[in-house]
């Protein structure tokens, strides 16, 4: 082998630094000009990651150490996009755990430990983000200790090597000291000496497994996998071998290889390199290319089920058409099916009419990002309420529960355990840390709930926590199905007129309850222009305007004063939807409707 490899996922819990290390590694291994590195987190390239800060797309790059080529793999940190950090353990030998200094292991910390640990992999823990001032290191790394064992860790993998650093500011040691730390070397020393080459036999017959899809503009379908044994030469004949264990000769067509974050082309990847391969068009996520002779097909990547559910169809509005650039099923179809090829924990099924499709997904926020998604490129789509996923087993319905942990001030802890209480969470552990930078003392909770319980509640509890608290959740599996959830019940003001907004109507529907759209806005029969102060639903005119007439009256002059309407972003759209309810999605606007728009039919179903 000409240059020594290692292949490490970076895995952490959402915002604990993974992408700002890894920006942090390809500067200081002079992988970018400085001209290329002023921006931060270079590796969250997509636009919704940027706005988010949060990653939702695994991301592959390589630095150069000591002659030793790391390929280094971003991973999301939310479990609603554990699909990706699934397939990618496939393409590694070791990971980097990043844990925060001051909040310690979470949620998610553990499912993507767990995930690591399953696949067997060395793993280096860097406690990042000392620099901040409740930083507790050594709490810290106890914490991650037992977290080890209770993932029923081997013993090597327990005896895992310590890193300190402040991604922000680039700088790592062994020692929680900050003032001694001057780069990330000792960092990119440690991967480099206790991190495995990957395994593998350049002479065998060839077997690489894909683990990513991705399309480019020129050369269609690329595969990125990784070559297990054998070595892949462009140009060579191979075997593909899908999920069904059908098999068909293919040929590599352009075969690349990371450097930085660019791909370059070779002539040939010896095994332990991670590839990316065109020419092979139906290659599906989950599937291995081998050898046409002597190989054994790979074991088929198994990723874990959908929990939630919403229908997804063409927009049925008096305004469909209007905003958006594709507006029937078909184009709905088929950006779905596209969708498919890249996300292995989608799920797309026919629903009830022509025009219906039924969505699942891991979780609200994941199928939130594919409506956010579609919508910037020009899709107009309507949406129906999440649902959870049931199951049967021996004539028992089971659903889906959740670990909820919850970090607030002291003083909103009981408001949270009422509304988490009535919504069939049960607490399983609270403590309260009363030396905090901000003066209060703070509270984690943690709680285990059906996953129907939290549809809704995220924005209540922002609200209730008045912006202080976070909220966390991790899918604990199928239990069997708890009795009714009681959620907050809200009722909407519904337009019974066609027309546009005035002023007048809405200074005297704003007492009634908070409104969506403000004045000269285009409404429609059918469409929520608010909440109502009360749990019905309220039949309104928000076009009505003042008579006017030659005679003058008293308060003539007076002028009306509106509050700002409700900006109502995608998830809180999502939040709000009762079961009779669907959201209309456009390029420029978001309305929620009835179902059902003619307020007689609707009274009589």
């Amino acid at each position: 082998m000409l240059q020594p490899f290692r292949n490490i996922a970076i895995i952490a819990h959402v915002d604990h630094g993974k992408t700002t290390l890894v920006d942090a590694l390809l500067k200081q291994t002079h992988t970018f000009r400085d001209a290329d590195a002023m921006g931060t987190t270079i590796m969250d390239s997509n636009e919704l990651e940027r706005e988010r800060g949060i990653t939702i797309f695994s991301k592959n790059a390589s630095v150069v150490w000591k002659d030793v080529k790391i390929n280094l793999v971003d991973t999301p940190g939310h479990a609603d996009f554990g699909g990706e950090v699934e397939r990618v353990m496939n393409l590694v030998d070791g990971c980097l755990l990043l844990v925060d200094a001051k909040e310690g292991p979470m949620p998610q910390t553990k499912f993507v430990l767990k995930k690591a640990l399953e696949a067997g992999h060395k793993i280096i823990v860097v406690i990042n983000k000392i620099d901040k001032k409740d930083a507790r290191a050594g709490w810290v790394l106890n914490k991650t200790f037992d977290l080890f064992i209770d993932l029923g860790a081997t013993d090597e993998q327990a005896h895992f090597p310590v890193v300190y650093a402040s991604a922000i500011a680039g700088v790592a040691g062994l020692d929680p000291n900050l003032a001694a730390m001057k780069d990330v070397t000792p960092l990119l020393d440690l991967i480099v000496d206790e991190l495995p080459a990957p395994r593998g036999d350049e002479n065998a017959p060839l077997q690489i497994s894909v683990a990513n899809i991705f399309y480019d503009n020129f050369k269609g379908r690329i595969a990125v996998g990784r070559v297990v044994n054998g070595t892949a030469k462009q140009g060579e004949r191979m075997k593909h071998i899908n999920r069904l264990g059908e098999e068909r000769t293919e040929k590599i067509g352009a075969l690349q290889v990371y450097r930085g974050l660019e791909r370059e082309e070779v002539t040939s990847a010896p095994s332990g390199e991670i590839v990316a391969i065109s020419g092979i068009p139906d290659v599906q996520i989950g599937e291995c290319l081998v050898a046409l002779e002597g190989a054994e097909p790979l074991p088929v990547i198994s990723i874990e089920e959908p929990t939630v559910k919403m229908t997804f169809g063409a927009n049925t509005s008096p305004f469909a058409g209007t905003e958006g650039e594709f507006s029937t099923a078909r184009h709905v179809k088929e950006r779905l099916e596209r969708e498919l090829l890249n996300d292995v924990a989608l799920r797309v099924e026919k629903g009830e009419g022509d025009s219906a499709f039924v969505v699942s997904g891991r979780g609200e926020l994941h199928l939130a990002i594919l409506i956010e998604k579609m919508r910037r490129e020009g899709y107009e789509l309507q949406v129906s309420r999440p649902q959870v996923i049931y199951k049967e087993t021996n004539g028992v319905t089971h659903e889906p529960y959740e670990a909820v942990s919850v970090e607030c001030p002291e003083a909103f802890t009981g408001v949270v355990i009422e509304k988490l209480g009535k919504r069939r969470g049960e607490m399983k552990d609270m403590r309260v840390d009363p030396s905090t930078s901000s003066g209060q003392a703070a509270a984690f909770l943690e709680f285990e709930i059906p996953t129907r319980g939290l549809i809704g509640y995220r924005s209540e509890f922002i609200t209730d926590t008045k912006g202080q608290g976070t909220i966390n959740t991790i899918l604990l599996g199928y239990r069997e199905k708890a009795g009714e959830v009681s959620t907050t019940e809200h009722g909407a003001m519904v337009s019974m007129e066609n027309g546009i907004t005035a002023g007048y109507a809405l200074a005297n529907l704003q007492e009634r309850g908070v409104l969506f759209v403000g004045p000269a806005t285009p409404v429609y029969v059918g469409m929520v222009v608010g909440e109502n102060a009360r749990a019905e639903d309220m039949d309104v005119n928000p076009c009505k305007e003042k008579r006017l007439s030659n005679m003058r009256s008293k308060g003539e002059g007076e002028s009306i004063r509106l509050e700002p309407p409700r900006a109502m972003t995608l998830e809180m759209c999502l939040e709000f939807l009762a079961v009779d309810e669907l959201l209309e999605v456009t390029p420029k606007s978001l309305r929620i409707r009835k179902a059902i728009l003619d307020p007689v039919k609707r009274r009589r179903q």
